[in-house]
């Protein structure tokens, strides 16, 4: 597999399997452009309001999505937050809801799940263990291979990991990062346990049905304090 991220494509042409691109010919079965997409702001007339336009092309909001003009307000691809959709829409239910009068809470954006839908699938929510360290935490971490995972291995799809980042001190988890069978579904019990600020102590004490690849989760909490048997 050859992977080159961040290259200036000036054009690419495709015929019969054979693909050039910057003086890289190479052989492919199937082509796939993921360029990104920029915030569509043209014709919204916004220079007449006190709308504020971000040098990245994204307007300006507070954690409540609010504008600096009164009573306008921007959620999804045209603010500076996660371009995910089910974000944007937690965003879009926040204004209405504040719109009405109700009490809302800005939302954590360190709890948005990520998602990649390959195959591998990759999921995380939270601090990497990197970042976690980075912001000064004392990090401890626990890692279970689907390999070791009886439903994975069912499926025969073994491949990945499921990894939990969480401090020392207070033992709670501040990050689950997801490789392989089902992960993008196995992160949604992450996000609730970390809404829930759970320690890694009692996300390895939930009960989990066996065989089940969400056992990985529950194995990789235990592993943060050597707990681990299934291995």
């Amino acid at each position: 597999m050859d992977i080159r991220n961040s290259n200036d494509v000036g054009g690419f042409h495709y015929f019969s399997g054979f693909g050039t691109a910057i003086g890289i010919s190479f052989e492919a079965e199937m082509l796939l452009v993921a360029v990104g997409r920029m915030p569509y702001l043209e014709g919204l007339g916004l220079e007449k309001t006190k709308v504020v336009v971000n040098p990245r092309g994204t307007v300006k909001v507070n954690e409540f999505c609010e504008t600096d003009e009164p009573n306008v307000y921007a959620i999804g691809d045209v603010i500076d937050t996660a371009w995910l959709a089910h974000l944007a829409s937690k965003e879009g239910i926040l204004v209405v809801e504040k719109i009405a009068g109700k009490k809302v809470e800005p939302i954590k954006q360190n709890l948005v799940p990520n998602c990649t839908y390959c195959d591998p699938e990759v999921a995380s929510v939270g601090l990497t263990e990197e970042k976690a360290k980075e912001a000064g935490y004392d990090v401890k971490v626990g890692k279970f291979p689907f390999s070791a995972s009886g439903k994975a291995r069912i499926l025969g799809e073994t491949d990945g990991f499921v990894k939990i980042v969480s401090e020392k001190k207070y033992d709670e988890v501040l990050g689950v990062h997801i490789i392989g069978p089902h992960a993008t579904e196995l992160l949604a019990e992450a996000c609730v346990a970390m809404t829930l600020e759970t320690t890694a102590d009692e996300l390895g004490r939930v009960i989990h049905a066996h065989p089940t690849v969400s056992e990985s989760v529950m194995e990789a909490a235990e592993g943060v304090h050597d707990l681990t048997i299934h291995m």
